[in-house]
């Protein structure tokens, strides 16, 4: 029998975000008010679009995908496409026009030499703990993030107290779950990896490009990823997130930290540039996902009797009804694309979509990837595929959270037989779709042309995706 989309269950619409864990959301009065939420707001399939006051992110057909290639791309004035997000209302953009976009098709494996522009690649991603000795303070960076812990505007400057109290407690646990998987994050190096293996497929598509990684609670910092940019004299960069599907708390924070670099920086301010806010849908990706799933299946004694079991990484349930994120929506058709690859193959195993690693006392996205375990081993479930749906990388979410914490629990639940996808990696197909994705985007790098004091005025492209100045942070 096939338990697809039977086991899946919506989100629970009953929540009490706690003071201390809010995203950046709209209270009702404010919602209305002339301050736009310069996010993503709705998504239409055909033709896809991001609704954010003063940004279209609207896709454009390309015979090489499969799916729409994301476009985003600056627009003031105001916008009738209907929300999938109806609690958010579309403002006039404060925004003067311009242009903020990634990709229209094109023959990428023909793509031309780009004049004497040199072109840079920055990948965004989360950083982790390389020592124990590092625990400590890569909680501190992390819990020091407004988008990570929300405090009411009146006790803002309690930010990095708590931060550090919070770091403080957390750290021996921590210090535990990294000491099993080595001592330290892996994910240093397997970005900086990707990094490699990204620019020599770019260089492969004639695409000469340099590929920096920055992140953002350790080292490399974006900041000092930025600086090396500088020092190469970059003039043409694509900002690429490492994360599949947008959220606030990920390529949002990610993003509005870069905004904020660059508006204070003369050299930033005039470096043209483009962002790709996400990327789930693309062909390749989807391909790359579908291959390690096909692959991680024959190891079973019956493939065909195998759940397979997303799991992402949650996020409060604020973020997504309160704030309109994106995140829920995006993760839900990226394991449809991925299912409806498989069936191209004739696999048709059953699956469900949990989310995992919460924290705190506000409710999450639902279901638990724990408590969807301990259901599936009482409804009879016998063997288990674990996905990492948000994660291209292995880090302690992987090796500890999913492959020792909840492979325990599964075991114990009943579930006799247990396997896990590896994170892509440096996966061929996966990289080879992520320098296609950058090329895509190389026409519209820097279509925004307005003087640095107009630049400073408006703020940077960035901005309009995640800008860092938003009503409810302010007195």
């Amino acid at each position: 029998m096939n338990m697809k989309g039977l086991i899946q269950s919506p989100c629970s619409s009953s929540s009490s975000p706690s003071a201390f864990l809010r995203p950046p959301c709209l209270t009702s009065a404010s919602r209305d008010s002339k301050f736009p939420l310069l996010l993503p707001q709705a998504i239409c399939t055909s033709q896809r679009i991001y609704q954010c006051s003063g940004v279209h992110m609207e896709a454009c057909h390309n015979s090489y995908l499969s799916k729409h290639c994301m476009v985003a791309r600056f627009s003031s004035g105001w916008s009738e496409t209907q929300s999938l997000f109806p609690k958010q209302s579309l403002k006039k953009s404060l925004l003067p026009p311009g242009v903020l976009v990634t990709s229209k098709s094109q023959d990428v494996s023909n793509a031309p030499i780009v004049g004497d522009d040199k072109i840079g690649v920055l990948l965004l991603n989360l950083g982790g703990p390389e020592t124990l000795e590092d625990v400590q303070p890569f909680l501190f960076n992390l819990f020091a993030d407004p988008d990570i812990i929300r405090l009411p505007r009146l006790f803002c400057f309690l930010q990095k107290p708590l931060a550090q109290f919070i770091s403080v407690l957390r750290a021996p646990k921590s210090k535990e779950g990294y000491a099993s998987i080595g001592g330290g994050s892996p994910l240093r190096r397997i970005t900086d990896a990707q990094a490699e293996e990204l620019r020599n497929f770019l260089w492969e598509k004639n695409v000469p490009a340099d590929v920096y990684v920055g992140m953002r609670y350790w080292h490399p910092f974006t900041e000092e990823a930025i600086e090396q940019i500088k020092r190469d004299g970059i003039t043409k960069l694509v900002v690429l997130p490492l994360y599949p599907q947008f959220s606030i708390s990920t390529s949002g924070s990610s993003l509005r930290l870069l905004e904020s670099i660059f508006r204070e920086d003369e050299y930033l301010v005039n470096m043209q540039h483009t962002v790709i806010p996400s990327w789930y849908q693309r062909k390749g990706y989807i391909k790359a996902m579908a291959d390690l799933i096909e692959k991680e299946l024959i190891n079973f004694d019956c493939p065909e009797q195998v759940m397979i079991f997303f799991s992402a990484h949650g996020v409060p349930l604020a973020y997504v009804e309160e704030a309109g994120d994106p995140y829920k929506a995006e993760m839900e058709e990226c394991v449809d694309l991925i299912m409806e690859e498989l069936e191209k193959r004739k696999i048709t195993n059953a699956c469900t979509l949990a989310y995992q690693s919460r924290v705190g006392p506000v409710e999450w996205l639902k279901p638990y990837t724990d408590e969807t375990i301990i259901e599936l081993g009482q409804k009879g479930v016998n063997s288990l595929l674990a996905v990492p749906i948000s994660f291209v990388s292995e880090h302690i979410e992987t090796l500890e959270e999913i492959d020792v914490e909840y492979k325990e629990l599964a075991l114990k639940s009943g579930i006799k037989t247990w396997g896990r996808v590896p994170a892509l990696g440096c996966e061929p197909t996966f990289i080879s779709d992520l320098a296609d994705a950058v090329i895509e985007s190389l026409p519209y790098v820097g279509a925004m042309a307005v003087s640095n004091l107009e630049a400073r005025q408006v703020i940077i492209s960035v901005n309009t995706l995640v800008p860092c100045s938003f009503p409810w942070r302010s007195s």
